[in-house]
């Protein structure tokens, strides 16, 4: 899928969040109110916790909570979003309107380009119009240099036809940036989506070649001609398909390097003049190239020879059409959607044009957009005191680094240098982007979309070769999300997530520990889980372990891949444990890192009251179940199960618990309870 289909309809991971108001150690004034911080409401008290405690914890609000009709799933981060982009709706509005505003300003260019796109009877006269070069271009393609300049140039566009091209670090030298390789070309959500045989994965690939034929015939193929093109399509993408690496091969990281000249690229893909490619991306000399799948590109040098020209330039009629349907006139809008949205995802009607053409302007200008955010919702004295609370949790963490029992003196030390320069970044850069070089105006509005997609590219290629700019944000403000980047060794924070209600001021330490604290301690634990503790401290994919700890970490790890082997997450369909262990991993030592720092805040103030019933440690876990709180559509389900790295929300929030001594303790859970697992089998990372 393409980058605006996968933000309007993929899954984010539920608990991200992180906003400190106030010192989180700070005792609250005995004048003020403290809440409980746990929603009351959403208590299913008539079961008990060790029984299930999700349910228990979010029962009544999963009774209550009915999925809005433009979405496929709801929950607390979708609370987060829609508040946020009340805000940015209002911003672009003002924006849009104000025409006083200079030419090139940040403001102008933002609302130049969310005009375009609120343009709807513009828009609707011209159809797939302004496209029309595009299309041209693409009709007088003759041979497979053709074929090959057409790929070139609409990845330009960051359209992705065959395989993907990107400019990052090299996983091996941090210090360096290189052109990467990787498989690509598909426009199901997966490959799976190809090649699994049960029936609801066979008819998503019926509809699939049905949506495809209708999107020729909107763009004036006869019936017959689109429904040829459409199999044609299908035919070349599942042989891409079938020669890709699946998620959990991918999550290797040393299965995905294989760094190359151009002559052994070259030699690799006879057949493909990498030469010209480069140099219509900009790249007169590409030096070293990763490429991530080498079996893939071989593959794809047969495909050069066996696939038909025709076929070929079909395809490259699709992704053309595939990645920009939904900046075109409502025909090609409502076919989009009814595929990725309906059929995929089982959302019942469309988002509000406002929201779509926000996404897309804050991908094409996601830090000027960001600049006008933060200045409403995310002040500078905000940003210092959630950056001392993430200090507190890294204290936290090399509490208990310090005091495992399964790890060596020498690994030991290399993974608290690892954690002592580990970066962080929070709300917002030091330093904007600046946008001068994009031209927007008010003509077009897919092709203001396209010029931004080929300014972006063009800037990543300009870093080849240079060292990595380890000031600039790969999020932007708005998101809302947080990360770990394993070759920047560093944990970023934007300002959309820094946002209550994962933060509340006038609530205790207890819940909001269970809820920004576990967070934090999440992306902090993602440098040391089975992908990240396989770099260092300045980010190389290099082995820092001994050889018997590596082997106790793998062990570790591997129970926690079986626990979750185990959840069911719909009908007969299981948690993927090794396509999730990452991030499970993560959640476990997040929210035992979270509870160490909350009883830290504790040492040398009197002891917390309860409050609306509950101890600290109670009001924690709850507060951190709470969070994880979610209701999705069955299309949506099935969908993450194959697709997501992340386990079901549900499990999120139950799976690290049923581990945790301490949870057991708080809630006086009792041997043979469901909520807790057996202690042989408890798993202890970090």
């Amino acid at each position: 899928m393409q980058d605006r289909k996968r933000r309007a309809y993929s899954f984010l991971a539920l608990l991200l969040g992180l906003l400190s108001a106030i010192n989180p150690f700070a005792k609250a004034l005995p004048s003020t109110p403290v809440q409980s911080g746990i929603d009351l409401k959403s208590l299913d008290k008539s079961v008990k916790p060790c029984q299930d405690f999700y349910q228990f914890a979010n029962g009544n609000w999963l009774a209550d909570t009915r999925i809005p009709a433009d979405r496929p799933f709801w929950g607390v981060i979708s609370e987060v979003s829609e508040r946020n982009f009340e805000v940015l709706h209002r911003i672009l509005e003002i924006a849009a309107n104000d025409t006083s505003a200079p030419k090139g300003s940040v403001a102008r260019k933002v609302g130049d380009f969310y005009r375009s796109g609120m343009a709807e009877a513009k828009i609707e006269a011209a159809g797939a119009g302004p496209l029309a070069e595009e299309f041209a271009r693409i009709a007088t393609i003759n041979d497979i240099r053709g074929v090959q300049a057409g790929i070139a140039r609409l990845h330009r566009y960051k359209i992705f036809p065959a395989f993907s091209f990107f400019v990052s670090q090299d996983a091996k030298n941090s210090s360096h940036t290189i052109a990467q390789l990787y498989q690509g070309g598909l426009g199901l959500p997966d490959r799976d989506f190809y090649i699994n045989e049960d029936g609801q994965t066979a008819q998503i690939r019926n509809e699939y070649v049905r949506h495809i034929a209708r999107m020729f015939d909107l763009l004036g193929d006869a019936p017959t001609e689109a429904a040829t093109n459409a199999r044609a399509v299908m035919e070349l993408e599942t042989r891409l398909a079938k020669i890709s690496l699946t998620r959990v091969e991918r999550r290797e990281p040393n299965a995905v390097y294989h760094k190359m000249k151009l002559g052994e690229l070259r030699s690799l893909t006879p057949r493909f003049s990498w030469e010209h490619y480069f140099a219509a991306i900009g790249l007169a000399k590409p030096g070293d190239i990763n490429v991530g799948q080498p079996e893939f590109f071989k593959e794809l040098n047969r495909l050069m020879a066996i696939v038909s020209l025709n076929e070929w330039k079909t395809y490259l009629r699709w992704t053309l059409i595939n990645a920009t349907a939904g900046k075109l006139s409502s025909a090609f809008v409502n076919e989009d959607f009814q595929f990725n949205g309906a059929v995929i995802f089982g959302a019942k009607e469309m988002e509000p044009r406002w929201q779509r053409v926000l996404q897309d302007t804050d991908q094409a200008l996601g830090e000027a957009l960001g600049q006008l955010f933060v200045a409403r919702v995310f002040s500078a004295e905000a940003k210092g005191r959630a950056q001392v609370l993430v200090a507190n949790l890294k204290s936290a963490l090399r509490a208990r680094l310090l005091a495992m029992d399964w790890i060596g003196s020498v690994t030991r030390h290399q993974a608290l240098k690892k954690l002592d320069l580990m970066a962080v970044k929070i709300g917002y850069p030091d330093n904007w982007r600046d946008y001068s070089a994009l031209a927007v105006d008010q003509n077009s509005y897919v092709l203001n979309y396209l010029q931004a997609n080929a300014f972006e590219f063009d800037r990543q290629v300009k870093k080849l070769g240079k060292p990595p700019d380890r000031t600039e944000w790969s999020s932007t403000p708005i998101t809302v999300d947080a990360s770990y980047n394993p070759s920047l060794n560093e944990i970023v924070f934007p300002a959309g997530i820094l946002q209550p209600p994962y933060f509340d001021s006038n609530a205790d330490d207890a819940s909001n520990y269970g809820a920004i604290g576990v967070v934090i301690g999440h992306e902090l634990t993602h440098g040391f889980d089975d992908q990240g503790r396989q770099f260092d401290a300045q980010g190389n994919l290099k082995n820092w372990w001994s050889a018997a700890d590596e082997r106790s970490f793998n062990a570790r790890a591997s129970l926690i891949e079986k626990q979750f082997d185990d959840y069911i997450v719909i009908d007969a369909i299981h948690t993927n444990g090794k396509q999730t262990r990452g991030e499970n991993i993560a959640d476990l030592g997040g929210v035992k890192i979270a509870y160490l720092a909350f009883q830290k805040s504790l040492e040398g103030k009197p002891l917390p009251t309860n409050a609306d019933g509950f101890t600290p440690e109670q009001r924690f876990f709850i507060a951190y179940a709470q969070v994880w709180r979610a209701v999705a559509r069955p299309e949506a389900i099935r969908i993450l199960a194959v697709t997501d790295t992340h386990a079901f929300p549900r499990f999120r929030a139950i799976g690290p618990l049923a581990n945790l001594p301490e949870f057991a303790r708080a809630f006086a859970c009792q041997p043979g309870d469901p909520a807790i697992r057996p202690e042989r089998l408890r798993v202890q990372i970090w």
